[in-house]
């Protein structure tokens, strides 16, 4: 049983660094999500991005705090492995 949760964990952790993966490609050809799709990326990771991007200090115009999510968010996948 402890497998499958594991291997749940796993699926929903990466659909989620998908999504990540899809903000930032979308941050550069829609920036203003207009488009739904692009919308709901953007819906669906900000509550975890938010907090990031606060701790994090500002380095200009380049936001960093997907790429700290990626990191733990990997991190994660490899503990569960």
């Amino acid at each position: 049983m402890a497998v499958y949760l594991a291997n749940l964990l796993q699926i929903a952790v990466f659909a989620f660094w998908l999504l990540i993966v899809g903000r930032v490609i979308a941050s550069f050809v829609d920036p203003r999500s207009r488009h739904p799709l692009t919308a709901f990326v953007f819906r669906a990771t900000e509550p975890i991005l938010a907090p990031v991007r606060r701790i994090l200090p500002q380095a200009g115009m380049v936001d960093f705090s997907p790429m700290v999510v990626l990191l733990v968010l990997s991190a994660v996948v490899r503990a569960l492995s």
